[in-house]
């Protein structure tokens, strides 16, 4: 008889489970990896230019100072983007260097960007970079990130820790694993060479970003949620969400020309002699 009462205790605790239940069922319920290629030719073209947006609840990422209107390449007069300082996640000596920064702009001097100076963009700065499209190249391993303005690369790699010592890089140390229909990537060890955003905004060692990308809209938009956290910067860490829509286009080489002529001095090598 206590075999029986043993043995109906555990049935009945089987019973508890939930129908189909058991570690294969929740593997076929689980959704699977996303799938940013789609096609070799699948492009991610970004929403809303370089511009990240808050989400709800979060401190906001710096944005257009609207006092002056900002007219990106295309029919009119070109101007650049001039950051907002009244944003007060900003610590004081973000604002004092961006300050001169904005004021050197309005003086006449071109808005540096990463594309036009044929440098890495860093994390999230790589999001922000625009007039290109975004490729997308996913393997077991790693997933490889193209822009395709001037062929600037970034590699996630999946299902790793993070170096024990890592040197702080342009891209940093980004590792990823998905979680469901989410690619979830984490970024430590950037360099201070890179800017947050298009807005210029400078950033220290310290610097996390979290990001969690997922395909919406039935596969038509591409969605980023990007979690920044650097408390030599920022007040408090802060959340945007940047968004691309799907396109077709084929992947080319691209060479990069700076214009070292009319940017900020940011140390672009240049020749003091022609080639040939």
């Amino acid at each position: 008889m206590k075999t029986n009462k043993l043995f109906l205790t555990a049935g009945a605790a089987f019973l508890m489970l939930p129908s189909g239940g058991g570690p294969q069922a929740a593997a076929r319920r689980s959704p699977a990896p996303p799938d940013f290629t789609i096609s070799s030719e699948t492009t991610w073209n970004g929403i809303g230019g370089g511009e990240f947006y808050p989400l709800p609840g979060s401190p906001k990422p710096v944005t257009q100072d609207p006092r002056y209107h900002y007219t990106p390449n295309g029919p009119g007069q070109a101007s650049y983007r001039i950051a907002d300082l009244t944003n007060s996640n900003l610590q004081p000596w973000v604002k004092a260097r961006m300050q001169k920064d904005n004021a050197e702009v309005l003086a006449g001097k071109i808005g540096y960007t990463p594309r036009s100076s044929c440098k890495p963009a860093g994390v999230p700065g790589f999001m922000a970079m625009g007039g290109g499209s975004l490729f997308v190249r996913q393997s077991p391993s790693e997933v490889t990130l193209i822009f395709d303005g001037n062929i600037e690369t970034r590699h996630i790699y999946l299902n790793v820790q993070h170096a024990a010592h890592s040197k702080p890089s342009w891209y940093g140390d980004s590792v990823g694993h998905y979680e469901g229909d989410t690619l979830v990537v984490d970024t430590i060890a950037l360099n201070t060479r890179t800017f947050i955003d298009a807005y210029r905004t400078p950033h220290t060692e310290k610097l996390h970003v979290t990001e969690r990308w997922r395909l919406i809209d039935n596969g038509n938009t591409l969605e980023v949620v990007m979690s920044v956290d650097d408390p030599g910067t920022f007040n408090q860490p802060w959340q945007a969400v940047k968004r691309y829509a799907r396109g077709t286009k084929t992947l080319v080489e691209d060479s990069c020309a700076e214009n070292n002529e009319i940017l900020f001095d940011y140390g672009t090598p240049k020749a003091d002699k022609p080639d040939f």
